[in-house]
């Protein structure tokens, strides 16, 4: 049971590293290391509820180092974040299940990673545009909803959105992803203390500490060391992970 758990928290350490380099928080990561360990047994509330606070430690930290190096754009991320909110806070106090939809996010997923990786115009890393603030409201509003539902803070959803589309380079984006996680995140727990189902946090105190120290590690080599070309090939293996703890799920 010790080495059990040691294992669990030496693989959320690592997620954090990985994660956080691209801007993400990690739910995904957690997620999946947490529904094939003892823990999956304290059901999806539980699972989702840590989550998001591991997320709000990851993306902190993540945001903190981007913005420092300066990679935010505020007016990138704003409108986002201004539909995202209260969708995700809506959502997160409810459930959703069945095979059909862990498959078309995990198809998804596949894809945004596929084109990340032929995208023709990813080389060409100043050339962005900021979105129109109807296609952001509206992107934003729709990854809000996938947030509080299935318990994830959006970034691995709006970082391939943002690279692709040529609204942000991949450090840019990973700002912004961490902004937005870190709001849908906190916005979760929100939703779910206001709907009466705020769970117990007894175990959370280990999984911050190892989230902490891999964030630190992972955001500090994200926005400082990293080429934006390796920023997006990690990011990409961060979306075939997603994508493959939720095929793992159904099969």
């Amino acid at each position: 049971m010790e080495l059990g758990f040691e294992i669990i928290v030496l693989w959320l350490f690592l997620m954090a590293v990985l994660y956080s380099s691209v801007g993400h928080g990690g739910a995904s990561g957690y997620l999946a290391i947490l529904s094939l360990s003892i823990y999956a047994n304290e059901g999806d509330l539980w699972l989702k509820q840590h989550a998001w606070i591991l997320n709000i430690i990851v993306a902190g930290v993540a945001f903190f180092n981007y913005r420092k190096e300066g990679f935010h754009d505020f007016n990138l991320s704003w409108p986002f974040l201004i539909t995202s909110i209260p969708f995700t806070l809506y959502a997160s106090s409810l459930k959703i299940e069945g095979n059909s939809y862990d498959l078309l996010l995990s198809l998804f997923l596949i894809f945004a990673a596929w084109k990340l990786i032929n995208n023709k115009n990813s080389e060409k890393e100043s050339e962005v545009t900021i979105p129109k603030i109807s296609h952001s409201l509206i992107i934003g509003g729709l990854i809000g909803l996938v947030c509080g539902l299935v318990g994830i803070g959006g970034g691995v959803l709006l970082s391939p959105i943002l690279v692709i589309k040529g609204w942000a380079n991949p450090k840019t984006a990973a700002a912004t992803s961490a902004v937005f996680i870190w709001f849908n995140s906190a916005a979760g727990i929100l939703g779910s203390s206001v709907s009466n189902h705020l769970v117990s946090l007894d175990n959370i105190v280990p999984f911050a500490i190892a989230v902490l120290l891999g964030a630190y590690i992972g955001s500090k080599y994200g926005s400082e060391s990293a080429q934006q070309k390796s920023v997006r090939y990690i990011l990409t293996a961060v979306l075939l992970i997603a994508a493959s703890k939720r095929i793992f799920e159904i099969f």
